[in-house]
């Protein structure tokens, strides 16, 4: 299935170019007291909820796709974990470009390891980019996204995809210049999800995924999963050696090679095979 996130929380699953409105599945989920368990309580009970809502999609009111604001499938992860530098490509890319790097530390992403970005930067692609800093370069970097479905640490990588709730496009938005990662990277808006949620089952195989990002009509990214250094499974078994997942918890796996500047007034169109396209449009903050 593919369950989205629009307009007023509503909860929606989509075929084609429709959404039927769900939201009544959300009464399947526990009532909670503070204070509140980690993890996203919607992919924690997904199971659930599917159920509930595919029974309910036969009187379901359907809406269309363009006439709704898409929010992020995924409300409330606990982390957003991200993967530097893991195309080989764009480490090269990074390494030759002093406006990427501005004399920071570039290493290979087993050396380098991985970043946490601030739950506050999450937005749907129908809430856009806000740029602040608009004296800096502020660039795209399209990413898959890993949403984590069930809670594990020190996971191996032969098991990594069973503790997998789904997939999204990511956007991890960053302004470049000599601080660390995780702040240049987490304003809000900073990082974008969308434009719903792939569940495994239906997405299948994530390594060999073509994915890009246009640019005002200008295609500025392409490459495929394949080209990953570490794939999904590894990086999973590498994050959990450091924290326990929780469901909701987003892995973003790193962008490839073609990361160029946005300024306000753009419209990004980023795609992945077998998840969909996500218009985002950016103005200023």
């Amino acid at each position: 299935m593919k369950f989205c996130r629009f307009d007023a929380n509503r909860l929606g699953i989509i075929e084609g170019e429709l959404i039927y409105d769900v939201t009544p599945a959300l009464d399947v989920l526990p009532s909670l007291r503070y204070p509140l368990p980690n993890g996203d309580l919607l992919i924690e009970h997904l199971d659930a909820v599917r159920e509930r809502a595919g029974q309910l999609m036969r009187e379901a009111p359907v809406v269309a796709v363009r006439d709704v604001r898409l929010l992020s499938p995924v409300a409330n992860p606990g982390k957003i974990i991200a993967a530097p530098v893991n195309y080989t490509k764009h480490l090269m890319e990074v390494l030759a470009d002093k406006g990427l790097h501005h004399g920071n530390l570039i290493n290979h992403i087993q050396k380098a390891g991985l970043f946490l970005k601030a739950g506050s930067s999450l937005v749907g692609a129908g809430e856009g980019v806000r740029l602040v800093h608009t004296d800096r370069r502020n660039d795209h970097e399209v990413e898959l996204a890993v949403v984590i479905g069930k809670r594990g640490s020190n996971i191996k990588r032969e098991n990594a995809l069973d503790y997998v709730a789904g997939y999204c496009i990511g956007l991890d938005m960053t302004i470049r210049g000599p601080e660390e990662r995780s702040l240049r990277k987490s304003p809000d808006s900073y990082t974008v999800l969308g434009p719903w949620l792939v569940t495994r089952d239906e997405l299948g195989d994530p390594g060999s995924l073509d994915l890009s990002i246009a640019v005002s009509g200008e295609v500025r990214q392409q490459a495929n999963t394949r080209d990953l250094i570490l794939g999904v499974p590894e990086l999973i078994e590498f994050a959990s050696s450091f924290y326990t997942l929780n469901p909701g918890d987003v892995i973003i796996t790193g962008t490839p090679e073609g990361v160029s500047p946005v300024v306000p007034g753009d419209t990004m169109v980023a795609s992945i095979e077998r998840i969909g396209n996500m218009t985002v449009q950016v103005s200023a903050a």
